[in-house]
């Protein structure tokens, strides 16, 4: 039986390995935000964690004014990509996941194997392969070179299988194909309805995977203007080792650009912890 002491240290060690945990991923974003603060004589000189010279708002300007503000550029071609991009994937991903689980079909179980499959392969295997896929089609270095290759989201169609199986009671549909409705009206109506914290919890992972994808933008585009954020910042970096005044732009672009993921987590952190607890509760 243990006793009030060993409870309170067994507390007290778990509440000390949560903390050094939320300070280690935090550590990353506490200095982001310093350092966008600095000038680059600041940075170079190693003291990112002061708010000693304070220069947000200089390293703001010249980062809305570099290239004619292709920082903002980028920024809309990530929205686009992510937000687009995302959003379709999700439907397609819900539809799919939702036709898995409710119908019948020969060869279903094979089918779904082979998406299991695609869970399994690791995206940067599929650039090159998708690339020379581009090419035949003619669409590389547009903006569907990026677009097309996310709208398929293997995880998400087995994630939605999970959702669907959990959330939509076969009476449900029945009761509507009784009173006329068709499979698609059945679907958009009732199904996506009571899967929208599936759609939503798909969504926050596509939307951060599409947001973050690097490889895949480096593959397909060459037009600096039709770049995400992290292509654009990246091509900033290495331009930094030859001229350091790249350095705040790239720190503060950084900054910007983090934004954009913790309000997608932040408004819709109802739906996604819903998700994350289906199949839970019978």
């Amino acid at each position: 039986m243990s006793t009030p002491a060993s409870r309170w240290m067994s507390k007290g060690a778990v509440n000390a390995a949560l903390t050094l945990a939320a300070l280690y991923m935090l550590f990353p974003l506490v200095w982001l935000v310093t350092a966008a603060t600095k000038d680059t004589g600041g940075l170079l000189a190693g003291n990112a964690f002061s708010f000693e010279g304070f220069s947000l708002g200089a390293n703001l300007s010249a980062l809305a004014s570099y290239g004619d503000g292709v920082y903002f550029r980028w920024y809309l071609n990530s929205l686009l990509y992510a937000g687009g991009g995302a959003l379709l994937s999700s439907l397609i991903s819900v539809a799919a996941g939702y036709a898995f689980d409710k119908y019948r079909f020969r060869g279903k179980e094979k089918l779904f194997g082979v998406v299991l499959l695609g869970v399994l392969v690791p995206t940067t295997a599929l650039a090159l392969p998708m690339y020379l896929l581009a090419s035949e089609v003619g669409v590389v270095n547009t903006y569907w070179a990026v677009l097309l290759p996310v709208l398929v989201h293997p995880f998400g169609v087995y994630l939605s299988r999970v959702f669907s199986a959990g959330y939509v009671p076969g009476e449900a549909l029945e009761a509507a194909r009784i009173d006329g409705a068709g499979e698609l009206r059945t679907f958009w109506s009732i199904g996506l309805r009571m899967l929208m914290p599936g759609f939503v919890t798909v969504f926050l992972f596509q939307f951060t995977a599409i947001w973050n994808n690097f490889f895949l933008p480096l593959v397909m585009l060459s037009d600096q203007k039709l770049f995400p954020l992290s292509l654009g910042l990246y091509a900033w970096n290495s331009n930094s080792h030859a001229e350091p005044e790249f350095y705040p732009l790239v720190v503060t672009g950084s900054l910007l650009a983090v934004i954009p993921l913790i309000v997608a987590f932040v408004s819709l952190q109802r739906h996604w912890k819903a998700g994350l607890t289906a199949g839970s509760v019978k």
